[in-house]
């Protein structure tokens, strides 16, 4: 007896080809398409606003953070 192994693409095709698969799959690639830019937008320019807001309040209550 042959036991075939588990594949991503075997998966994803079997998942397309359900219509209710399809339909998943393609509501999280738009997620994913929306969100990726959110991302990019927070690491590029809110991260160091976060970043400063916490070094700051660490300060706040004497704990030496180092600068990098």
């Amino acid at each position: 007896m042959k036991v075939e192994t588990p594949s991503l693409w075997k998966l994803l095709k079997r998942i397309h080809n359900d219509e209710q698969g399809a339909v998943s799959l393609e509501t999280i690639l738009i997620i994913g398409v929306i969100a990726l830019p959110v991302l990019i937008f927070l690491v590029k320019f809110g991260w160091p606003a976060i970043k400063n807001y916490f070094i700051q309040g660490a300060g706040e209550v004497g704990i030496d953070v180092p600068q990098q």
